[in-house]
């Protein structure tokens, strides 16, 4: 049986006699498949991406597992209609805090209509798309058993953010409670830290955009996934990145992806600042592990 899903945080939510994505009880997302462009475009990148294999395999756990299409009873009720069905990032994960990351500075592809650049661009002006190279979409944060997640209110809101107000919010996602003035960080160390953290994932995955000109990825997210109450049971949060949403990837025609690449280089520098503040001094030899088995960018910074 198809429902709603329990931890989506950004896009098109089904519900309420809107369309949007549902999932079942083995692992699997039914994305419903946009009537123009979009959707013929996003099922020829899962195609190609798929069976590419001059992507390594190392990079393609970047990416959730595609089975396909399939004709499913849409949420809105309009009968059978064509979907995507791919990985549930969520499925078997307990009480996961999950927070959606649109990467780069344009989401909008040079060769878009017109009409579609004018409304992407009035959006990335408006949020903090161009300063920082990337906005939050939406989050979710486990506090606790007896308070569940803690959510934005306003999850436009999120999207325009300042660098200091996204700095906040990324330390909020690994904190022990959401605060509006000190979150304590407590679970940076092991979530965005490590040789398998967070960070070390980013790194990952910027070494090969730094290298790869086959696709250039526009309005794209990275989702970033751990579990809390793992962590504070002494075992590894399963810390976890994954890209996601690719109705708008286009061909690179042997072209580094700046426009996403200098966003990942964004949100890494971000990161890091977080593991090196004075706050948790104790993480920087974590953060120099995670450093040492990647290329940073040339000028030496992220």
């Amino acid at each position: 049986m198809l429902k709603v899903p329990d931890h989506q945080v950004a896009g098109h939510q089904a519900g309420g006699g809107r369309l949007g994505p549902l999932t079942d009880d083995s692992g699997r997302f039914y994305k419903p498949l946009q009537g123009d462009e979009r959707g013929s475009n996003e099922v020829s990148f899962y195609t190609s991406f798929s069976s590419n294999t001059k992507v390594p395999e190392h990079i393609t756990r970047f990416f959730p597992k595609f089975d396909g299409t399939q004709l499913v009873e849409a949420s809105d009720g309009s009968g059978m209609q064509p979907h995507l069905i791919l990985q549930d990032l969520t499925f078997q994960r307990a009480n996961p805090s999950v927070m959606d990351i649109k990467i780069g500075s344009r989401t909008w592809a040079p060769q878009s209509p017109e009409d579609y650049i004018h409304k992407c661009l009035k959006k990335d002006r408006a949020t903090s798309s161009i300063s920082l190279g990337f906005r939050l979409s939406g989050m979710q944060v486990f506090e606790s058993v007896e308070t569940g997640f803690w959510k934005p209110e306003n999850r436009q809101m999120i999207q325009c953010l300042s660098a200091d107000e996204v700095r906040l919010y990324l330390k909020n996602f690994v904190s022990s409670k959401v605060s509006d003035s000190k979150p304590d960080c407590a679970f940076a160390s092991i979530v965005y830290g490590g040789s398998t953290g967070i960070l070390s994932q980013l790194l990952e995955l910027k070494a090969w955009f730094e290298d790869q000109t086959m696709y250039h990825f526009y309005s794209c997210s990275i989702l970033m996934m751990f579990e809390k109450e793992l962590a504070l049971n002494g075992k590894s949060p399963r810390a976890e990145i994954k890209l996601v949403d690719f109705a708008h990837v286009f061909q690179g025609k042997g072209i580094i992806d700046h426009n996403f690449l200098g966003g990942l280089c964004s949100l890494i520098k971000f990161v890091s600042e977080i593991l090196t503040t004075p706050e948790d001094t104790a993480t920087d030899v974590l953060l120099e592990d995670a450093q040492r088995n990647h290329i940073y960018c040339e000028n030496g910074s992220v």
